[in-house]
């Protein structure tokens, strides 16, 4: 790792598949680290498959060691048990970065699509052709795992750095 770069967790949570993608940002310079997905056995209890998620995400926190994370926002859909599903994985995405000591920022998916692609609105496929185009050793095992790539990217892209932050507080 480049000591001037700072290392970036992005999270695409989800019940069934929760994306995670590792960057690192050196100034304007992105760099591919590491993706994947933490699944849940979709026959078990919710609480057993959270904890799925929770025990995934605290392995990659603890093996990777990255300084920031960012959490794709929860949009609200039509099935409004799978909206509740889906909070408390997203909930289970923000505390395990955060009980790390991580500062945690949240991003709505157009604004996600927006500093990837540069349009709030595209496709899946449009989302990995630019991740790819941004970090062309990126490789990722799921749809998902590409979201959190595009996530920690626009994370990269948004990011006020904490010297700024304290020398305005």
């Amino acid at each position: 790792m480049n000591s001037n770069a700072i290392r970036i967790l992005g999270i695409d949570p989800g019940l069934r598949f929760t994306g995670w993608g590792v960057i690192e940002i050196a100034g304007t310079h992105l760099t591919f680290v590491e993706a994947g997905t933490v699944r849940s056995n979709a026959s078990d209890e919710l609480a057993a498959r959270l904890c799925q998620l929770h025990d995934g995400l605290a392995e990659i926190v603890h093996r990777l060691q990255p300084a920031e994370a960012a959490v794709e926002n929860t949009f609200v859909n039509k099935d409004a048990s799978a909206t509740l599903k889906l909070g408390q994985a997203r909930g289970v995405a923000m505390l395990v970065p955060a009980r790390a000591g991580l500062a945690v920022a949240e991003y709505a998916p157009n604004a996600v699509k927006k500093a990837v692609i540069g349009a709030g609105h595209g496709d899946k496929r449009q989302i990995q052709m630019m991740v790819r185009a941004l970090l062309p050793r990126a490789s990722f095992d799921t749809e998902h795992a590409a979201d959190a790539l595009a996530i920690a990217i626009c994370h990269a892209h948004s990011r006020k750095p904490a010297r700024l932050v304290a020398s305005l507080g």
